[in-house]
Formats: C-alpha cells, sequence, structure tokens
C-alpha cells in the first residue's frame, strides 16, 4: 500500500510517544518559530472526533499579566488540594514542581464546545463524554506533534475551570478541558517526572491487561501475546 509507513517512520513514533514528557520544568526563553506552533495546531485539529463533530478550540495565550492570573489559580487550587493530604506526604506534594505556566513561551487551553453543528452529533447520543474524549485526542496529537518538533509540553490541571473561563472570557456552554505549556526545554528527562520522585511507579503492561472479560489475566486463546506482555518485551 502507497499509505504505509517505512520502518524509519514507524521508529520516529514510537520515540515520540516514549520520550513524550509532560513538563514542569527545563522551559528556555527561546520562542516558539509561529510555523512550528502552526503545525503543532495542524496536528491537534486533525484528530478523530465523534461525530466528524471537532468540537475543539485553542485559546493561544502569551500576555503575561493573563497567565499571571492564571498562575495564581494554580497555587490556590494547589493548596487547597493539599489539604486531602496529611504529612509527610502533603509536604512532598507542596515540594514538586507541578506547572511551568509563567516560564513556557505560550500557554493554551483547550476547549470543549458541545454545541458545534447543533444539538444532534453522530455517536454521542449513547454516550454523551465522547465529545470530551474527542478533544482528549486532539489534546494528545498534540503532545506528540510538539514532541517530535522538540517542544517541551505539560498538563495543568490543577485549575479552577471557573477562573479559566472568567479570565479567558470563555463562554458558559463551553468546557475548559485543558491547559497547556509550551516551550523549547534544555532537557527532556529520561523518566516522567513524578516516577522519578517515587510519587508513583510504573504499572507494568501485565498489571493493566485483562481478556474477553474483566480481570481475566489469562486466556488460552490469547496465549501468544499474554506471553509476550508478561515477557516484558521492549517494543521501542
Amino acid at each position: 500500500m502507497d499509505e504505509d509507513f517505512s520502518q524509519d517512520e514507524k521508529n520516529g513514533f514510537y520515540k515520540a510517544v516514549f520520550s513524550r514528557r509532560d513538563v514542569r520544568s527545563h522551559f528556555t526563553s527561546d520562542p516558539i518559530d509561529d510555523k512550528t506552533l502552526s503545525r503543532i495546531l495542524n496536528a491537534a485539529h486533525h484528530a478523530p472526533s465523534v461525530g466528524f463533530s471537532q468540537p475543539w478550540n485553542f485559546i493561544l495565550v502569551k500576555n503575561f499579566e493573563t497567565r499571571e492570573k492564571i498562575k495564581k489559580s494554580f497555587d490556590s487550587e494547589r493548596i487547597h488540594s493539599s489539604d486531602l493530604i496529611e504529612d509527610p506526604k502533603r509536604s512532598r506534594y507542596l515540594s514538586l514542581r507541578l506547572e511551568g505556566i509563567l516560564d513556557s513561551a505560550v500557554n493554551i487551553c483547550v476547549t470543549y464546545d458541545p454545541s458545534k453543528f447543533g444539538p444532534f452529533v453522530i455517536g454521542r447520543s449513547s454516550i454523551p463524554e465522547t465529545g470530551i474524549y474527542s478533544v482528549c485526542c486532539a489534546i494528545q496529537n498534540l503532545w506528540l506533534a510538539a514532541r517530535t518538533e522538540g517542544i517541551g509540553l505539560g498538563w495543568v490541571s490543577i485549575l479552577s475551570n471557573d477562573d479559566l473561563k472568567k479570565t479567558l472570557e470563555i463562554p458558559e456552554h463551553v468546557v475548559p478541558v485543558a491547559y497547556l505549556c509550551l516551550g523549547h526545554v534544555s532537557e527532556f528527562a529520561q523518566k516522567p517526572d513524578l516516577e522519578t520522585a517515587g510519587w508513583l511507579p510504573r504499572l507494568d503492561l501485565k498489571d493493566v491487561v485483562f481478556y474477553e472479560k474483566w480481570d481475566r489475566i489469562n486466556d488460552p486463546s490469547w496465549h501468544q501475546i499474554h506471553e509476550m506482555i508478561v515477557s516484558n518485551l521492549d517494543y521501542a
């Protein structure tokens, strides 16, 4: 087939997948070239969406005063969320670097607009959440495209959506799904920051795969792939 990927192209894709990081630090002061940012956004816009509804919008933010307001929301929400944790883990949580709002070159708020193309969207009537799932697909495209371009990206989820909507003047019916920080970085970490910090371990693939039914960890009809997964083969 003409559309088949070469081995080098496959390797490039898997390199982006396995080296993608949620970047919170190491941002440099270098601006992102407009052509590069346009390519990244175009990759996001070509994500799959339920009923071809394309329910996303991307709000690009560079203004420092706007980002300071978002940073204040983060600081407030981080303190609030820390009340759910007891020491010593609370102190560890507060010591973690969890955002790059002011340090990154560009912030992007990715939103979900359920009103696009009217109230009926093919495939959304049974599972309304598929609209937001579609936006998440766009975010993943954006993330992988950014990594391919050598651009770091961090998803800041410790934020008040009410604050985001007020600061960015987002209409009431539109839902902020992700607030992203993008910029050149001095390095991409070998492992995710929270894994390196010992906050949580990476689960083995064998611990998250079931066969035919929930919690069935073995099945004769899946023997070969089960053995490959248990052997923890490196597919990169």
